[in-house]
């Protein structure tokens, strides 16, 4: 019953979202770009923060929450001023496709024309990594397969974390954790590809791969929130900022104020999730991030490419640093708004009730199936009917 509840609450969530953005979409044919147009939608922005408390499971009110009060409020706020991947330039952009764009975590991918290659980046946009374009590239099958069978070892992790150490518990988590978003957020992005018919920017690029904070935050891990957080954060600070420092030295507070932000978000996010007060780990988190972001970027810009640590030794130092404070700060308040709890204990629901369903239709069409004492399952074939 409560998943049927939390399945009409999901439903009612969504299409009061939906019909938010249908008026979203018109304001932006009606009333210029400016603050008359921030005024119209503000509402909007305020509904979007309130629906995902509708929402108490992980499956239906994590990916909601993330979807409506981060993404979607951001993207929106950047509509108001005519900026961002709901504006468009030449004309106003379809309604199918503002609504995707608005609900999911997903950039359209604009690519050179053959003839015309697109050209290296200037050395200019290296300050932050959010300028860089990702690459173009398709992951195969047996990488996306190696990762479902990784995921899948969640189960036997969660039963057997009484006899593992808690550090090598957080660890297993926070791989499970990057799988999962990869999977949920490539899977969207392959429905969202086979309706519209385009293609999208990735989400992932192997993190584990990076070899300097500039390469996992702004070029591998979750790009979507990097382009969002980019023109709605970074270049106002940065602005700001090149009037009392120049424009040598804006983009560092640029880049703290984005990982601040950040981090005020995902409290925000886990408050959703686990309806807890938030302890400011994860801001925490996300600064200190921020700080020695902004530090390696400094370093780099006086050192001018003079020298730089083999790859190898600046990949490992990374990772290191990301599991540190990942398992200090991050991984703890997951735990806390017992998120592995939940998650295993929504899957093995749903699973049961599949499970249920499927002996159903089997007693009804094809088999009369009896659960004897010892656990199995005796079948006699009657025939289909």
């Amino acid at each position: 019953m409560i998943m049927e509840g939390e399945i009409n609450n999901f439903i009612m969530v969504w299409v009061s979202a939906l019909v938010s953005l249908c008026y979203c979409h018109t304001i932006g044919k009606a009333i210029p770009k400016g603050t008359s147009r921030l005024l119209s939608i503000l509402p909007v922005i305020c509904l979007f923060l309130i629906l995902p408390l509708n929402l108490t499971t992980i499956h239906l009110g994590g990916p909601s929450s993330f979807f409506l009060a981060w993404l979607a409020t951001f993207k929106l706020l950047l509509f108001a001023y005519g900026e961002g991947p709901l504006s468009s330039s030449s004309k106003p952009i379809s309604f199918s496709r503002f609504i995707s764009i608005a609900c999911l975590p997903i950039k359209i991918q604009n690519h050179p024309s053959p003839k015309n290659p697109q050209k290296p980046l200037s050395t200019k946009n290296n300050e932050h990594p959010s300028l860089q374009r990702p690459r173009h590239f398709n992951k195969s099958p047996l990488n996306y397969g190696t990762k479902v069978l990784l995921l899948a070892t969640y189960g036997p992790v969660h039963d057997n974390k009484d006899h593992l150490h808690p550090k090598i518990l957080l660890l297993l988590y926070s791989i499970h954790l990057y799988i999962a978003l990869e999977i949920l957020l490539g899977i969207f992005a392959a429905l969202t590809q086979a309706l519209l018919g385009v293609e999208l920017e990735p989400q992932f690029d192997e993190p584990y791969l990076a070899i300097s904070l500039q390469d996992f935050w702004g070029r591998r891990w979750n790009l979507m929130v990097s382009r969002i957080l980019h023109p709605t954060v970074y270049n106002p600070v940065r602005s700001i900022s090149s009037r009392w420092i120049g424009r040598k030295w804006a983009p560092l507070p640029a880049v703290i104020a984005v990982f601040f932000v950040s981090g005020l978000m995902h409290e925000i996010i886990f408050y959703y999730i686990g309806r807890l007060k938030p302890r400011w780990e994860l801001t925490c988190f996300f600064l200190i991030h921020g700080f020695c972001l902004a530090i390696e970027i400094a370093i780099k810009k006086a050192l001018n490419g003079a020298w730089c640590l083999p790859k190898v030794v600046s990949g490992l130092l990374t990772l290191t640093f990301v599991a540190i404070t990942g398992l200090w700060l991050f991984m703890p308040s997951l735990i806390r708004c017992e998120v592995d709890v939940k998650i295993y204990r929504e899957a093995a629901t749903t699973y049961m009730r599949f499970f249920k369903d499927v002996v159903s239709v089997l007693r009804s069409h094809f088999f009369d199936v009896v659960l004897v004492p010892e656990g199995f399952l005796k079948a006699k074939i009657l025939g289909s009917k």
